[in-house]
């Protein structure tokens, strides 16, 4: 429907709805699937979109969007709902307006994606996760089932629950994506230090993320990749990052 570009080799399942006949466009790219009754790039469900107003949804290549996933356009005109290459989105999954998904990322069924969430690549959640909107979601890391995220997740690590909080490494999805076993020893090195202080410090969180960085100085890393998505989180306009369980406080 409306102004929808569909790129070559993809599939539309039947009951699949592409586009809206409003102002804005829908570009779908190359070898996508697109499953049964998923509906794409339809008006988004922010109330504050005006009538009129031009919105946007660009979908790269080789993404199999399966059935009843709903994907909406950007909320504004200047914004636009990205997804790219690669991703796995199950069953039921719901993408909101304003959203931007990186690569290679595989959600399960019935997670949810409330509005200007970003995602970066390689990340995987579990069943029926729900992730607040302006949430930021950092590569390589896992979002275990039925989680309520409402603040970031830093890159390659695990959270859980409602509220989610770290449980520690995606140890399993380091391995899976080619981390080396020194890489993810000196990544759980640095986890264990900014998040399990011993007994005896006396350091707060900023002090021993100080530590870290001063450690690693200005090498370019999975560790000050890591360190990098903590700092980030803490910046303006951003959530800060998912409460952390300090064993012996």
């Amino acid at each position: 429907m409306g102004d929808t570009e569909l790129g070559e080799r993809c599939v539309v399942f039947s009951g699949a709805i592409l586009g809206a006949d409003i102002p804005g466009q829908t570009i779908i790219g190359e070898n996508n699937v697109i499953g049964h009754h998923a509906v794409v790039g339809v008006k988004c469900q922010d109330l504050k979109y005006k009538s009129g107003d031009e919105c946007f949804l660009q979908i790269g290549n080789n993404n199999e969007i399966r059935e009843y996933c709903s994907i909406h356009r950007s909320s504004k005109s200047c914004d636009c709902t990205v997804i790219g290459d690669n991703n796995l989105i199950m069953g039921s999954c719901h993408i909101a307006h304003d959203c931007r998904i990186g690569n290679n990322n595989i959600f399960a069924n019935n997670t949810l994606f409330a509005g200007h969430v970003a995602v970066e690549d390689c990340t995987h959640t579990a069943g029926a996760v729900v992730v607040h909107q302006f949430c930021h979601i950092g590569s390589f890391s896992f979002l275990g089932g039925g989680s309520v995220v409402a603040q970031d997740v830093p890159r390659y690590m695990m959270v859980a629950g409602d509220r989610a909080e770290l449980r520690g490494l995606n140890l399993e999805g380091l391995r899976r994506n080619g981390f080396s076993d020194q890489e993810v020893r000196k990544l759980r090195k640095a986890y264990q230090k900014v998040f399990m202080p011993t007994i005896d410090s006396h350091c707060s969180f900023e002090d021993r993320l100080t530590e870290l960085e001063r450690e690693i100085e200005l090498s370019e890393t999975p560790v000050s990749y890591m360190v990098e998505s903590i700092r980030m989180s803490f910046g303006e306009g951003r959530r800060g990052i998912c409460k952390f369980r300090s064993w012996n406080r």
